[in-house]
């Protein structure tokens, strides 16, 4: 019983927990990535205003952006690192993004009050050795021909503001203002529009109607060559990659209650043994097999309902307070156990969902059902007579 206690415990809390982090690295990546973007298929969006204003009107769509992204190679005394550079509107991404609010330092403002300056992502302007107001090098991604020899562009450009959204983004991330995008990268129109609808969980729906929509509605401001995309699309293999692991976690976890009802299997195995004779003077006094059978399957049914029920409470508990248990735990031992420089997060994020804990509470009492059988089944088949005359 303290088996099943143990493993419905352990495995309720361990699978909130990676609800958590995989919530928590969702809600993070996803303040930066919009939910949707529509691009052309053949270009740039010239005509992009008559598109967004349309798009607007869609009453699933809360915010259109415009942008402008492409790579670049970012350079400063002592390092070149690779970035993806994206031109925004700063007016039109409040409705799209939280960029604005995850500044660390600088003004975000500067952006378009300054032609050529730079917002870094925090891990990037550390690799750098940037900060607010350094000058740093973009090489872009075309060439220049000149007397001397085919060579790179190069434009300097003013680091003005660093964000950080805790994730992987901070390394890689990196805005400018979408006319300074423009100029960098000899854009004529947009790359496409960011959308915002609400919710990340509402694409799995808007998305089929915004491309239906824009099918049937090729006009000049929604042209026939328009394409949709979604965060799954550009996150989605890192959100499998953790909700696999979540998975095979699980599976790993699942062993421990195999274990608890193995344990049930030798509890009652070793109790027909010591309860033969008793089970004889049962038969002889008229009790049937399937009677037999039925009061070892109840007892083993027992034993794994009451362990599941304190794991399942237990377990519920656990989830539901293991944040704050892991801070008191901290600063008990003076020790942090979730440094934010290594893992991005400074506590133990918990998210309990009913359906982990009713899939666990029925495997394991499947688990129950199925170690009781053979030891039930073997108790109905003593033979009285057999028994009581070794007896």
């Amino acid at each position: 019983m303290l088996g099943m206690v143990l493993g419905v415990a352990s495995l309720i809390t361990v699978l909130s927990v990676m609800n958590g982090f995989a919530l928590e690295l969702r809600d993070r990546i996803l303040s930066l990535v919009p939910h949707a973007v529509v691009s052309s298929t053949e270009g740039t969006l010239t005509q992009w205003q008559p598109l967004a204003t349309e798009l607007q009107a869609v009453p699933f769509i809360h915010s259109v952006a415009p942008f402008i992204e492409d790579v670049a190679l970012l350079q400063s005394r002592s390092r070149r690192i690779g970035s993806q550079v994206t031109g925004i509107d700063l007016q039109a991404q409040r409705g799209v993004s939280d960029l604005h609010g995850r500044i660390l330092t600088g003004d975000l403002s500067q952006l378009e009050s300054q032609p050529f300056t730079i917002a870094l992502g925090s891990t990037l302007a550390g690799q750098l050795g940037a900060m607010a107001g350094d000058v740093i090098e973009v090489v872009l991604p075309t060439l220049s021909v000149t007397p001397l020899g085919v060579f790179p562009r190069v434009r300097k450009l003013v680091v003005v503001a660093e964000f950080e959204v805790g994730s992987s983004i901070d390394a890689v991330q990196s805005y400018v203002s979408l006319e300074t995008a423009g100029r960098l990268f000899a854009r004529s129109g947009v790359d496409g529009l960011q959308i915002d609808l609400g919710s990340p969980d509402n694409v799995a729906e808007a998305v089929p109607l915004l491309r239906k929509m824009l099918r049937k509605t090729a006009t000049v401001a929604s042209p026939s060559n328009l394409s949709v995309t979604d965060w799954r699309d550009s996150q989605g293999s890192l959100f499998a990659a953790v909700k696999m692991e979540k998975i095979m976690v699980g599976i790993l976890l699942l062993a421990v209650i195999a274990v608890a009802a193995f344990n049930i299997i030798s509890t009652l195995t070793m109790s027909v043994t010591e309860k033969a004779r008793d089970i004889a003077v049962l038969r002889v006094m008229g009790f049937t097999s399937l009677g037999v059978m039925g009061l070892f399957l109840g007892h083993g049914l027992l034993i794994g309902t009451v362990g599941i029920a304190i794991g399942a409470v237990l377990g519920v508990f656990l989830a539901l307070w293991v944040s704050d248990i892991a801070t008191l735990a901290e600063q008990l031992i003076g020790v942090q156990l979730f440094d934010p420089s290594v893992y991005y997060i400074g506590r133990l994020p918990s998210e309990l969902q009913w359906g982990d804990v009713v899939i666990t509470t029925g495997l394991a009492l499947l688990l129950s059902v199925m170690a009781t059988v053979y030891p039930a089944w073997r108790a109905s088949r003593i033979s009285p007579v057999e028994v009581l005359n070794n007896g």
